[in-house]
Order: structure tokens, then sequence, then C-alpha cells
């Protein structure tokens, strides 16, 4: 171990280097691919790919403080390319392969990309924006068995790096903790995406929630279908899998009919999810077996109260509720402690939280306000990539703002509300969505439910109509009327929806949150998949 006393384990790659040292052939990461084999990779394989991309960065002139694009789902190449950037000071982009157009080719125009891995099947995505690139100086796609796609002579193939006998090895250049090791962007619901900076010292961060809030032993195997451009699959699943050698089991994409079987095959005893895809998974048909399953510990951030107790009983888990947000803060609720819907509390020693009006100003315990947040070690601080005045604005007086409405009860617990500007009001009450769509959502025809609100009609100030945008299970179709009656059965009359909106399936961001941006600039009352309540009174 002498040759290796140089390294620095708060550093993701060195980190590796140092395991596939101590324990080469330990598996590590499993990613399942349905019907077929399954990709396991050992720390040597995560060491030894990962260095070979390296070079090859190297060779086609990428340098420290380069960024490269990844391009891909959860796969094998995914992390190999992750984990190279941190070795030569580069700076990876994680890109939703959901992504499209100009919202493409704004992020790798935006983020300066130098380089772009891919993967075979969505390669032809990136062809349509590529000659908007200009400053592209490579892409290497990563061609899958599972794909089956004819390899293309435009660009150089990922595989023949990955599969060579021998390379030239590259040192780890960074040492300092701080230097970037990629770029997240926002969602991007309310304007164009902003690039947070992430250091190398957010590993350690991650280690620091592993030991004290997620708790993961020797004995647990974790799952996740979160795309791991996100930050949720690479805090709760990808980073401490790796740090800790607990292994992970991770699907290219979230399969909410399938979740419950990969767990069984695997011995999954934690998986983690948004609340939008546990109500996508508790809408599932009821089956005999649904409490049969390994799984203990759901890790879930944004769990709908209403279904909360419903779901721990059906599936025979419990819920470890948190939050935190890609520009800093975090919470949480440990399994069986607090009160059904909040979020929990900070971790103590680490952050401050305060609940405050618009002249910052605490507001009373049981009521709304802006959650904003200090670090009570170090500073607080957000790096926007090339947004200096909007990355002051965001902590301004050394407060983290958060931009969520939250409430907090007497005992400090926490209540998310809803994004600020985002309120749902209508007849004077302030309306939650998810009991709204935890009812229709229990129709057995309908397979997910957003709730949004359109401008109300009397044209009263800040009131909103309510819209149910609804999706059918496969091979399901709605009845507009039935669903109505349901609502006007369970539902009191101030949160019947005005409107139901029928769609094929709920537009989502990479986080799975619902993107009613998209449902509202597809909706119109006199459209032929909307529905008016008032109509079938």
């Amino acid at each position: 171990m002498s040759s290796k006393a140089h390294l620095n384990q708060a550093i993701c790659s060195h980190l590796v280097e140092m395991k596939a040292d101590e324990q080469p052939d330990k598996e590590v990461l499993v990613f399942e691919n349905g019907d077929l084999a399954a990709d396991i990779l050992t720390y040597r394989d995560l060491y030894e790919k990962s260095n070979r991309v390296a070079r090859l960065f190297l060779e086609k002139g990428l340098a420290k403080g380069d960024t490269y694009a990844v391009f891909m789902r959860n796969h094998p190449e995914f992390i190999y390319a992750m984990l190279a950037g941190p070795v030569i000071g580069a700076i990876m982009i994680p890109i939703d392969p959901r992504s499209r157009g100009e919202r493409l080719r704004f992020l790798l125009n935006n983020s300066g990309a130098k380089a772009v891995l891919v993967s075979g099947e969505l390669l032809q995505p990136l062809a349509e924006v590529i000659a908007g690139v200009p400053g592209l100086k490579f892409t290497a796609v990563a061609y899958r068995p599972d794909q089956d796609m004819a390899v293309s002579p435009d660009y150089p193939a990922l595989n023949e790096t990955l599969e060579k006998d021998s390379w030239t090895v590259v040192p780890q250049q960074i040492m300092d903790v701080r230097h970037p090791m990629e770029i997240i962007y926002t969602s991007g619901t309310t304007g164009d995406p902003k690039g947070v900076m992430i250091r190398n010292n957010r590993f350690g961060l991650y280690n620091i929630a592993t030991r004290l809030v997620w708790k993961y032993t020797a004995e647990d195997v974790l799952y996740t279908g979160l795309s791991l451009t996100h930050g949720n699959a690479q805090a709760v699943t990808l980073f401490p899998s790796i740090s800790t050698g607990t292994k992970a089991v991770l699907s290219a994409k979230f399969t909410k009919t399938r979740i419950w079987d990969i767990c069984r095959k695997y011995g999954c005893t934690s998986f983690s999810l948004l609340g939008g895809m546990m109500a996508g998974i508790y809408n599932e048909p009821p089956k005999e077996n649904d409490t049969d399953n390994p799984v203990r510990t759901v890790i879930s951030a944004g769990t709908p109260a209403a279904i909360w107790e419903d779901f721990e009983k059906r599936f025979n888990v419990q819920i470890l509720e948190w939050y935190a947000a890609v520009e800093g803060g975090f919470a949480y609720k440990p399994p069986g402690q607090g009160p059904i819907g909040s979020f929990g509390k900070p971790l103590p020693g680490m952050m401050e939280f305060k609940v405050v009006d618009e002249q910052d100003k605490p507001v009373p315990d049981g009521e709304a306000g802006e959650l904003i947040i200090r670090m009570m070690r170090g500073e607080t601080k957000v790096d926007y990539h090339g947004l200096p005045a909007a990355s002051e604005e965001k902590t301004r007086g050394g407060w983290l703002r958060t931009g969520d409405l939250v409430k907090k009860d007497k005992e400090g617990w926490y209540y998310f509300q809803c994004r600020k500007g985002s309120e749902l009001r209508r007849a004077g009450d302030f309306i939650q969505p998810d009991h709204i769509e935890k009812v229709i959502g229990d129709h057995p025809d309908v397979s997910e439910v957003c709730v949004y609100g359109i401008p109300a009609a009397s044209g009263a100030p800040g009131e909103s109509d309510l819209v149910a945008a609804v999706a059918p299970l496969e091979g399901k179709r709605i009845d507009p009327t039935v669903i109505f009656e349901k609502c006007k059965k369970d539902l009191e009359p101030n949160f019947i929806p005005s409107f139901l909106q029928v769609v094929d399936e709920i537009p989502k961001t990479i986080s799975e949150k619902a993107l009613d941006r998209v449902l509202r600039q597809a909706f119109g009352p006199e459209q032929q998949n909307v529905y008016s309540f008032g109509r079938m009174k």
C-alpha cells in the first residue's frame, strides 16, 4: 500500500485505484439488462477501464479544466467515462438521455464541451445537433450488444478503447479536492438550465450521508433505475456503493412494472426513487406477492403524503424520506420517526434552516415561507457555470435561497409545500395535488396523474382552475365520465378538477418530476383530449 500513500480517498478516482489495489475482484456494480446477461463490474474493471478512457482523453487533446459530455443511459460505459475525468482534471457534463434538439445543443454549447461520449442508441439525436456545436474535438460511441446497432464510420468506437489488452497507465494528476468533478444542469422548468459546479469534495459529503443517514451494511444490496446523470442516483446509490463496496444494481432506466421483480432477482434490500415514481408504482394493479420482496427501506424524496402509509403497508417496507437540491442543503426523516408528510430535519451541526417571508423575516411555525439554508461550517456558496451574478443572488446574505415553500411545525419537522411561484389556490383553499392524484390514481385504469393549475376562468387574482392530466395503464383506456364520477364521490367539491387532460404518458424531468409546463403548453379547453367537468355534470 505504500505506493498508494499519495492518493486521497476523498477523490473518487483515487479511491477506485486504492480499492482496485486492495480488492480487485470484488463485484461492486451490477447493470441488469432484462432477459440478457447482466454486466458485473469489479473494482479492477472500474479502475482499469476508466484509466483507459483517461488515456483516450489525453490522446485527443483534453486537458485539466476541459469539459466533456456523457450522453447515455445507465450503462457501464457511463461509469468508466465519469471516473476518467477526475484522473486528469477534466470536468464531466452528464446529459439527460432524453434531451433532444435545442435543449441538447444548448447543454453542449453552454458547457463548452470539447468531447461527447455517447451510446449507440442516442447517436442519432446527437448527430442532428452536432453541426451546431463548433467546440467539439471528438465524439466516441459506445456500441452495446443489447442495442443491436451497426458501427458508424463517422465516429470512433469507445469499445476499442475499453477492450485494449494494454495501455499506458495515466497516473492521478489531480490532488485538489476543490477541483471541479462535474457540472450538473438544473431541469430548467422556468428558464434555461443552469449548470451547477460539483467539486471533488462532494464525494466526501456523499460518504458522510452514507454513514449517518443511509446506514448501509455489508449485507445490503442497493437498487436504482434513476438516471446516473441526476444527483439522486449518484448520492444514494452509485457513490455509496463505490465507496463502501456495498453491491448496487442499476437499470438502464426506471421501470415501475419490473422494479419488484428486479429486487427479488438480485436480493435488493433498498432502492431509491422520487415521489412521482412512487405514485406510478402504487398505481400499478395490486398483486398477491406485493409484500413478498427483500426490500426493507425505500429512500424517497417527495413521497406523496396521501399514499405514504398505504405504500409502506402494501409492500411491507419502510420509507426514509429526504430533501436536497443539487445546489446544496440536506434534511432527512428516518423510518418510523416523525410525522407522515415531513421531509425531516437538517443534519445537526452541519447546516441551519430558516423559513422566511419576502422580506427574509422568519414566519411563525405552521405558516408557509421560503426555505433558506446556511452552512454552519465553511462558506455557503453556489457556482453556476458562467453565471456569477446568478450565483451571488442564489446565496444572497450568506443564505442559500432554495426557491421552495415549506412549513415547519413546533417540533422542528419540515414539510414541502411547492416551488415558489407555483402555488395552487382555489376559492381560498390551498390545494395539495397529491391528494387529488391519489384519488384518481386509485382507479384501475389509471397509470399516472399530474394535477396542475391554469388561470381561473373567474379572473380572481392568484386563483387557479385545476387540470388533472391522466395517462392510462397499458392496454386500458380512460373514460372521463367514470373518472369525474369518482372525483365527485371521493373529493370535496373544491378539489374536483375542472378539466381532465388524457395523455399517452406524463412528460417528466430527469428527476422523474412531472413537467406540468409541457402539459400546460399542450392544454386547451377545446382540445379533443380535454374534458370539462362542467359539461359532464
